[in-house]
This record gives structure tokens, C-alpha cells and sequence, in this order.
């Protein structure tokens, strides 16, 4: 098993909108690698945003983006006249293909969210956005994302599928597996324990196939996992997800 701890994220932004930017590759604790990405998983920004906060129309090109919101509402609206509110029950995937701009505002409250990069397949794909009505107490894992032959209700651009799931103190989860996929657990917010491994908010393990079973939670806990094709084809043409260090 492998584990990236809370405190190895990169820390960006202001008291009005921290950013934690985790790298998914350095979960190796190789810190001399070329590419700092879990295979085509790029970059995940951990974000809390204070209430008016707006992020003005800004430009993505080649990455695929999963919005997932944990508290609060963020008010999108880009440049195809799409404007809508997201939430804990209303994510959000933009695939920015060869381009596509939009802001993000937050009128009352504040935010905590994840704003994951993932690297497409190719280059200069058709922008589109998608959302999905879904909430926060299943139990059990969710399908949110993958690609189209997965039918999960967001389509990804890229062999990494993505689930979560909302488990009570005491209960005991095994993680779905996917045959050459391999696991990525990010803890959203709770406390869980994993053989002898203690993890927390903001922490993330992988391992490989069986390794992660029998997880033990330790407190009321969201846990959002990706199943990554580490030998997937990718772009790095990416503005964000291209990325390497």
C-alpha cells in the first residue's frame, strides 16, 4: 500500500479561497519522478471558498474536469449559455475538449469542493458539459463517472471511473474492482482505518488489487475512490491536467 498524506499537498490561494493542490502520482513518495500524475488522474484541487467569491470566465482546453461539491452551492455559467447551480446534489463534469470558458461565483455561503484534472484520451475533442441529480447519503458506492461503455451518468474522455459513497461509523466497505484498473481512495472527510493504516481528511491510499478490502470506518465518512488505467493513452495538451510537475 501506498499513502499521500494531507500535509504533502501543495497550498495555493487565500484565507477567502484555500487550495490544496494534491498530485495523485506522488502517492509513490517518489519525489523524482517525471510526471507527478496517477497516470491520466492529474491533479485534484481540495477547495474551500468563501461566500462571494467569483472566479471570473476563464479558458480550459483538453482537460476533463469533475466538479464534486461536498458543502455549499457554486453558480456556474459558461460560454455556451449554460448557467446553473451545483451542489452536493447536483455535480458537475466539463470535458473542455479544444476549448471552453466559464466562471463559478459563490452568492451565500461557503464552499467545499474538489475540482478533479483528468487527462483525455486526445487532444481537440467536442466541449461539452454534463451534470447529474444525484445526493449525499447513499451508503453504498455510487457510479459517477467513467467512460461511455461504463454507463455512468457522467461520461469521462479517459479509462478512469469514478464512484463514492457516504458510510456511517462502524461499517465495514470493500471497494468495487475493475479488472487492470487500479484503486486511488480519497478521504473527502471522516476517519477510516485500513489493516494498520490510520487515515483522515484529506489523505489517500492506493494498493494493489485485494489490498484495499475490508475498510474500517472510524467515524461518519465520505470517500470518493477513481480506478485508473495506468497505461491509458493521454494528451498532455491539457491547461491544467497537462501538467507534469
Amino acid at each position: 500500500m501506498n499513502i499521500l498524506r494531507s500535509y504533502q499537498a501543495m497550498s495555493n490561494g487565500s484565507t477567502s479561497f484555500d487550495l490544496q493542490i494534491k498530485r495523485p502520482g506522488m502517492i509513490w513518495q517518489d519525489f523524482d519522478r517525471d510526471d507527478f500524475a496517477f497516470g491520466p488522474l492529474s491533479r485534484i484541487d481540495h477547495a474551500m471558498v468563501s461566500e462571494g467569491v467569483v472566479v471570473p470566465m476563464h479558458e480550459h482546453v483538453n482537460d476533463e474536469i469533475l466538479t464534486y461539491i461536498w458543502k455549499g452551492e457554486v453558480h456556474h455559467k459558461d460560454s455556451v449559455g449554460i448557467t446553473e447551480v451545483i451542489s452536493s446534489s447536483k455535480l458537475m463534469m466539463m470535458n473542455a475538449g479544444r476549448s471552453f470558458f466559464h466562471e463559478e461565483s459563490i452568492p451565500k455561503g461557503s464552499v467545499e469542493s474538489l475540482q478533479i484534472f483528468i487527462r483525455p484520451t486526445s487532444e481537440n475533442l467536442e466541449p461539452k458539459v454534463q451534470f447529474f441529480d444525484t445526493n449525499n447519503n447513499n451508503d453504498d458506492w455510487k457510479l459517477i463517472a467513467g467512460p461511455i461503455e461504463s454507463n455512468a451518468p457522467l461520461e469521462l474522455r479517459q479509462n478512469v471511473v469514478v464512484y463514492d459513497v457516504h458510510g456511517k461509523k462502524g461499517d465495514i466497505l470493500e471497494i468495487p474492482q475493475i479488472k487492470q484498473l487500479t484503486p486511488w481512495l480519497y478521504i473527502m472527510d471522516g476517519k477510516l482505518k485500513v489493516e494498520e493504516h490510520l487515515l483522515e481528511k484529506g489523505d489517500a491510499i492506493t494498493g494493489d488489487e485485494g489490498e484495499l478490502q475490508n475498510l474500517e470506518l472510524l467515524e461518519d465518512t465520505t470517500l470518493v475512490l477513481f480506478l485508473v488505467d495506468l497505461n491509458a493513452e493521454m494528451t498532455y495538451e491539457g491547461n491544467f491536467s497537462g501538467w507534469k510537475r
